[in-house]
């Protein structure tokens, strides 16, 4: 990761912050407002409380994204696909364990201890990927999971419904039995967004991360349980869920921008910390582009995949300007071709796709403005809108405010299609302003 910072700072694309901030509001609130401005990586190299220097948003743009994984900006779902695929062909992924040197042991209350919302319960640890391996296969996972912290010994986990963790921790307690699990901060990029990435329950997300860097990335031994993790993470917390044990969490200010309320969730006994002498330490805005950009990346890799299936003629999918709401790009191929598409995107995903909106090729999908103009003439309201009622999306609505759901289709008529030829400028993409631009500060002086 620190390799990746390096970089992004001798081009000049990041934001250094040597003023000393309070971990508790203040951070969260200066890493929203810079990214409101500038869109770029934080290095807050003085926080209050720690001797650890704190970035944010590192991956808080497609394109950064996209750079990691040497791919283009509109490629992820193409490209996300054929995860599944690769790591399925890894068989060695996981390089032999070496040492670093520079490991020392430290406490939970050493690390920035960070309290974003002014409603949350206490700091939380929202970066930290949880690898840990299912107890009747041994196959490893990382995931993203929320974590208040109590003490130095005990954090509280929000394990969400079907997420594969989930389903280990629920193993292991059918047997009594802890789930050991390693908290990793600060991981190589590549790790991180195998993590994010929609892959198969039975495939190692690690090895995934080896195949997506080229080579396997080298590993080290936890020292308090029986797990190897990244040898370069910069911070790693050892510990074990405790079975058949819920204790309150929250609330806590999440990605849709309202509070979750307190609930009973899982209980992580922290059993030592260790992390690179000169750590630094990642932290995420939850509801920033950040967690939200990984996230309806995943979702739309999802669909994309399981739609291909069984529909010819798709041609991108994204989810934005919000998760809730998904985008399908299609090269119309019969009449009807994008309802059956939006009923696809439904039976696909039967927790996210609450709006979905089908466009031709013509349209670019991650401008919403070209979304909106493609809804606005190319659909009828009463005709091209389909309401579903009654049905549910996301998975923890006790109230059904996200019951039901709604199909646009936002393609022109397939038998008329001549007629809705989008107007082109020849040249366009060709000018260089700078040719025609005395200074582009200069407010657009004609030479």
């Amino acid at each position: 990761m620190r390799e990746y910072i390096e970089r992004l700072r001798q081009r000049g694309e990041l934001v250094e912050i040597d003023r000393e901030v309070d971990p508790k509001h203040e951070l969260a609130a200066v890493t929203a407002a810079a990214h409101k401005r500038w869109g770029k990586p934080i290095l807050f190299h003085n926080v209050a409380g720690t001797t650890l220097p704190v970035v944010t948003n590192l991956y808080g743009a497609r394109e950064r994204i996209a750079e990691i994984l040497g791919i283009e900006p509109d490629d992820f779902c193409r490209q996300w696909n054929k995860l599944a695929t690769l790591g399925a062909q890894s068989e060695s992924g996981n390089a032999q364990p070496i040492e670093i040197p520079e490991i020392v042991d430290c406490k939970m209350s050493d690390l920035p201890l960070i309290t974003y919302s002014e409603k949350d319960a206490g700091p939380y640890f929202t970066s930290a990927m949880f690898f840990a391996k299912d107890p009747e296969t041994g196959v490893g996972n990382l995931s993203f999971h929320r974590s208040m912290y109590v003490n130095d010994d005990e954090l509280r986990c929000r394990l969400a419904p079907r997420h594969h963790l989930t389903l280990y921790h629920e193993k292991a307690e059918q047997k009594g039995q802890y789930l050991e699990a390693a908290m990793i901060i600060g991981t190589p990029p590549t790790a991180f967004l195998s993590a994010a990435a929609p892959l198969p329950y039975d495939v190692d997300e690690l090895k995934v991360a080896g195949q997506l860097a080229g080579k396997p990335i080298p590993l080290r031994k936890c020292k308090h349980i029986d797990l190897m993790v990244p040898a370069h993470t910069e911070i790693v917390i050892e510990g074990r869920f405790l079975p058949n044990e819920r204790r309150e969490e929250g609330p806590f200010g999440e990605f849709m921008g309202y509070y979750t309320p307190v609930g009973l969730n899982a209980v992580f006994e922290v059993l030592g910390v260790t992390r690179r002498k000169d750590a630094i330490f990642h932290s995420i805005l939850c509801g920033s582009a950040e967690e939200v950009l990984t996230l309806e990346l995943s979702v739309a890799a999802n669909i994309y995949q399981k739609i291909s299936a069984v529909l010819p003629g798709i041609v991108d999918v994204t989810c934005q300007p919000f998760v809730l709401h998904t985008v399908v790009k299609i090269k119309q191929q019969y009449e009807g071709h994008a309802r059956q598409v939006l009923m696809a995107v439904m039976g696909a995903d039967p927790t996210w796709a609450k709006v979905c909106t089908v466009v031709d090729e013509d349209v670019d999908i991650y401008s919403m403005d070209d979304v909106m103009w493609a809804t606005l003439t190319r659909s009828r309201p009463d005709k091209d809108m389909i309401v579903i009622p009654e049905t549910p999306t996301f998975y923890r609505d006790p109230d059904k405010d996200h019951w039901g759901r709604v199909g646009i289709d936002a393609t022109a008529p397939f038998s008329r299609r001549a007629e809705f030829e989008r107007k082109r400028i020849p040249g366009v993409g060709a000018v260089r302003l700078e040719d025609y631009v005395t200074d582009p500060s200069a407010h657009g002086a004609i030479k």
